[in-house]
Parts: C-alpha cells; structure tokens; sequence
C-alpha cells in the first residue's frame, strides 16, 4: 500500500547558483500547441493551477510553439503579481517575425514566426531579449543553451558546441557575473554532451530530458556522479519518456516522442507488473525514482490541464515502498547501484 504522509512540495537548492526551486517543477512545451491545440483560457489556468498548487520552478523555450508558451506563462504570471517564481528558458533559437514558421517539430499550433539557430554571443543576447518581451517579465533566473546535441543536429553537432562555447557560454557567464541572470546551464537530451559542458564550463546546471528515467539511465554512471561533484543542479525533464512511462505499454504508447518499439514495450510491462504487485502506478514509480538522485533539485513536468496538476501532486505525496525498489533490482530492471527513494 502506499504511504500518504509525506509532503508534496518541498524545496531544493539548484546546485551552486543557490535558487530554491520546488521538487516538482512546470514543463512548459505542452503550452506551445505540442501535439493538439490547447485553448488559451486552458493553457493559462493550468499554469495558475501549478503556481497555486506551490510550484515555483516555471520551465520553457523559445522553441514551444515558437514562442506560444513564453507568452502563455508569461500572462499568467500577469495574474499572479508578485508571486516570487524561478523562471527558466533557453538560449539557442532567434526568431524572425518577417518570416513565416516552417517545420513546428510536433507542434501543432503556435506564433508564426520562424525560429533559426544561433548560438553565437550576440544571438545568445537577442534570444534573452525576445524572451523577456514575450514573458512580459524584466528577468529571467536560469538561461540554458538549447539543443546542442546530435538529436538536434546530427553531423554538424560538432560546429554547433564550438558555437555555443564561443558564444553562448560567454555571453551567459558575463550576464551572471553582472546579476541580469542567476544561472546558466545546458538543456539537452544527451547524457554525453550534459557531461562534456559540466567539464568544459563553468555551469550552475543542467536539463537533462529522458535520459536518466525508470526505463532507463544512461546519465547514472558518469555524468551525474560529476554533477555532484561539482555541484551542478540537475533538473529532470522527459521522465516518463514522452509518455509510456505515464501511459504504461498501451497501443499508440510514445518512447522519445515516437511510438514505442516491441523491445521498449516489452520492458515497460516488466516494469508495470512488478509495480502493480506493490500497488503503485507505473507513472508514481517513475516520478519518485528521478526525484531520489542527489543530482537532482527538480523534476519538471509538462501539463496541459488543472486536473493534470492535481494528479501530478497526488502522485508527488503517495510513497511507493521500498520492497518495490528490491524487487525492480533483483529483476535486473534497474542498477543495483542505482539510487532509490529511502
């Protein structure tokens, strides 16, 4: 049975930059149109709802909706004047209101302006600049360099981490050391490149999307044993994998944002059935797992509804039982090393 007495929304420090963020933070790509459109009205109360539920850590990009979420958390931040929040974005994309949006990447919505990458200093500041007019804020906490990974670029991945580090990094390090911004970091989905700038930069923290979930964790044996080390603060993005870690191994069920292969299925409902013996949900299971690394300050999570944030607590408060984590190791579903709520 699970335990109903622990508290939900507790703060941790976000590594060395020393910002205090909730436990559970708000995802902001689904705001962007991803996959259906969302009604305005829907989209603002829902990021109402994760203020009002105690969420202080507000997670977006210029690439939602390019644009579309910035504005959508931007105005519902109108609303709540002088709520005290750590507003996170990205760096990376530029966007042209002259030019039409071309490939929305799975969104399905959004402004009609395209986005083009540019990790240089000078489009490092203009992409801040552009999201500051669409949030309707005069400052952002954490700015993280986009993308940069072979996901995102393939071949020339390589060109764009001389980009960035040339340009992004230096422009952001400059704008912590004069107060515009608190942190600077990295948002990728890629364990190695999460690692190569935590070595090569001097960073508060990361956003490490999918790669160190309940399914799997390629981020456990080396970078984020560095982020402690260093003292970087992680936040989780992707826990549930683009879905089938929510879902479960349904028809249609997403693995990185596409359907799910036989193999990935077939260990999720591994994973299901041994949760199901312990009462717990898959999806619980999988929140409280990333939750459990000292890495990590944050589990930010998308929402596209009120009643998404009110499922997203509850599952925040239900305990799974420690004979739950015996048994997914003794079955070879995670890394005996691998650490588990206490």
């Amino acid at each position: 049975m699970l335990q109903k007495n622990s508290p939900s929304l507790l703060r941790r420090t976000l590594g060395k930059s020393g910002l205090a963020v909730s436990t559970l933070g708000f995802g902001g790509a689904p705001l962007g149109d991803l996959y259906a459109r969302i009604p305005e009205a829907q989209a603002i109360g829902t990021v109402l709802a994760a203020l009002d539920a105690g969420e202080t850590l507000l997670d977006t990009s210029p690439l939602y909706g390019h644009g579309l979420s910035e504005h959508r958390i931007g105005a519902a931040l109108r609303q709540r004047p002088g709520h005290r929040v750590v507003i996170s974005t990205k760096v990376g994309r530029v966007a042209d209101p002259f030019r039409p949006a071309g490939d929305f990447s799975g969104y399905t919505g959004g402004l009609p302006h395209e986005m083009r990458f540019d990790y240089s200093y000078d489009g490092t500041l203009r992409a801040l600049e552009q999201s500051l007019l669409r949030l309707g804020c005069d400052r952002i906490d954490i700015a993280l360099i986009h993308d940069v990974d072979f996901w995102t670029h393939g071949d020339a991945v390589s060109c764009r981490i001389a980009e960035a580090m040339g340009g992004a990094v230096k422009a952001l390090a400059r704008l912590r050391a004069e107060g515009v911004i608190s942190a600077y970091g990295l948002g990728v989905n890629e364990a190695d490149k999460a690692e190569f700038f935590a070595r090569e930069t001097d960073m508060d923290c990361v956003m490490l999307a999918g790669r160190y979930s309940l399914l799997e964790q390629p981020a456990l044996e080396s970078f984020l044993p560095l982020a402690v080390q260093k003292n970087i603060g992680v936040m989780l993005g992707g826990v549930f994998n683009s879905g089938i870690l929510a879902t479960g191994a349904i028809d249609g069920a997403r693995y990185n944002y596409k359907p799910a292969s036989d193999g990935v299925l077939a260990r999720v409902r591994q994973i299901e059935t041994i949760c199901k013996a312990h009462g717990v949900h898959i999806r619980q299971a999988a929140l409280h797992f990333a939750l459990a690394h000292p890495a990590v300050a944050s589990v930010v999570l998308g929402a596209v509804s009120p009643t998404e944030i009110t499922v997203q607590i509850a599952d925040l408060v239900a305990i799974p039982p420690s004979t739950l984590w015996r048994d997914l190791k003794s079955e070879g579903l995670l890394a005996a090393h691998a650490p588990v709520p206490t």
